[in-house]
């Protein structure tokens, strides 16, 4: 049965920011109903759509012209009634999360209970009341819109915490992750500063029974040693000056989840001691109490220290590293994972452009091989910082004249006199054959238009250099480039001095 036109609507107030009005569906067999909630939504600004029937209104959500953003659905209709029809919405992905609101005349106890049971808002009786109708679709809109959000700020967050990469080191990681996650044993995260030790705790807690639990990260280096011991178990009121009230410690907040005990390696021994106490126990006891509670906390820990160093240096309690290392997990550096670094680069790229309105920006192939000679002693958490820097100082392109200067590498220095060493070798290529010997040039490779592009410059500015006794602010001036912008060039394409041209 085909869907009346719904009666034009009057002139409204348009929602906040200038956004289109939302669009109401009103599923009903009695025109005059369609007709009076048509008005009186209209009336306060709502676009209205209506459906004489079940069937017309899957039709209209399948194929309308505009996405519906709620619907108020009869519960006596001809053919397919209102809680089947509910139960189809629920059903289908594309309308899954759409707000219904149920209205009957007819309506038992059960039959609300029913409703409610399937996902529906809310439930109007007839004879229908307009302000009890504005507010119900106003908070259905709303609640609606709230559920967005957290989904939008969760997804966000995922992947804000996604680990990146198909080099075999992560691979291994990867899977490592995967057999203690299910699990309720202690890990322990090692790795360099900067390697995301942090990300594998929120991979681990993620894909355990707990994930529905809080996650609490501490970190155990930044808190005051007199206060580590209230920070972690909570303390009642008067326990100490400034006490004012009770407060939860951070095993308290973790209850039922996962505690993150970043730097562990930097906590101190009394606080260790005490910490050990309560993952043999799972008691807690706040300062200035003396009853214990009970918290059910699966504990993860992470340092860059050796703590068997630690502990043969009597700086980390034994027993305590036995009882956190049941699972150890190393988090690999970047050094040892190179073939990730375009993948991070092109994630770190795309979160920066996504999270500051920028247009999404390109990277330069040559922009990449300069960054994969870099060393990264700050490894993932630097090459973050150095393409959220490219970021903003690039054009649509990212190119090598906007990446930071390697503060880890010494390029050489300029010499206004020139160099007065020995040539060194050709840095690429082949030795020259004797005199007289036969040159048997193989083949050459296809070349793009960029690595031709980029290899004809590298030999000239060899040339140029080698021509002005390697003073490269001659050589800038020559070549009309910025005197930084020839060092990053040098850098990228691994000019070294005294080279051939």
């Amino acid at each position: 049965m085909p869907a009346s036109s719904p009666p034009p609507a009057p002139a409204a107030t348009a929602p906040p920011g200038g956004a289109a009005a939302p669009t109401v569906l009103v599923v009903d067999d009695e025109r005059n109903i369609r007709r009076t909630l048509a008005l009186v939504l209209q009336g306060e600004g709502y676009q209205v759509a209506e459906a004489p029937s079940a069937e017309a209104a899957l039709e209209l959500l399948a194929h309308g012209d505009s996405p519906v953003d709620l619907a108020l659905v009869d519960l006596l209709l001809p053919g397919m009634n209102g809680l089947d029809l509910l139960q189809r919405v629920r059903q289908d992905d594309a309308t899954r999360e759409l707000p219904v609101i149920v209205i009957s005349g007819h309506a038992t106890v059960n039959d609300a209970v029913k409703a409610i049971k399937l996902g529906a808002s809310d439930f109007f009786e007839k004879p229908l009341n307009r302000e009890r109708v504005l507010v119900g679709v106003k908070n259905a809109l709303q609640n609606s819109r709230l559920a967005r959000e957290v989904e939008d700020l969760k997804a966000q967050v995922q992947a804000r915490y996604e680990m990146i990469g198909q080099s075999a080191a992560m691979q291994r990681l990867f899977k490592e992750i995967d057999r203690v996650a299910p699990t309720k044993a202690s890990v322990l995260i090692t790795g360099e500063s900067g390697t995301g030790k942090e990300l594998v705790s929120r991979a681990i807690h993620r894909l355990s029974p707990r994930a529905r639990g809080p996650f609490v990260r501490v970190n155990c280096a930044a808190i005051p040693r007199e206060l580590i011991e209230s920070e972690l178990f909570g303390h009642e009121r008067g326990a100490f000056t400034g006490a004012s009230g009770p407060k939860r410690g951070f095993f308290e907040q973790a209850h039922g989840g996962t505690l993150f005990l970043d730097e562990i390696g930097d906590m101190d021994l009394t606080a260790q001691a005490k910490v050990l106490r309560a993952l043999q126990s799972g008691e807690i006891c706040r300062v200035g109490s003396e009853h214990s509670r009970h918290v059910d906390v699966r504990v993860l820990a992470a340092t860059n220290k050796d703590l068997s160093r630690e502990v043969a240096a009597l700086r980390f309690r034994e027993d305590l590293f036995f009882r956190l290392a049941v699972f150890p997990i190393k988090s690999p550096a970047l050094r040892d994972r190179m073939e990730d670094l375009r993948a991070l680069a092109d994630a770190f790229m795309a979160a920066f452009c996504n999270e500051n309105g920028l247009k999404q920006k390109a990277i330069d192939p040559v922009v990449y091989a300069a960054l994969e000679r870099r060393s990264w002693p700050g490894n993932v958490r630097e090459l973050k910082n150095v393409i959220e820097r490219a970021a903003i100082l690039s054009g649509d392109v990212v190119t090598i004249a906007d990446l930071p200067e390697d503060p880890h590498e010494n390029p050489f220095e300029d010499d206004a006199q020139g160099g007065d060493g020995a040539p060194a070798p050709p840095a690429h290529g082949a030795a020259e054959p004797p005199a007289g010997a036969a040159r048997h040039e193989p083949e050459r490779p296809r070349l793009t238009l960029r690595e031709f592009r980029d290899r004809a410059e590298r030999r000239y500015i060899v040339e140029v250099l080698a021509s002005l006794d390697w003073n490269i602010s001659r050589a800038a001036v020559l070549l009309g480039v910025e005197r930084t912008n020839l060092h990053k060039k040098i850098r990228a394409y691994g000019i070294k001095r005294g080279e051939a041209p």
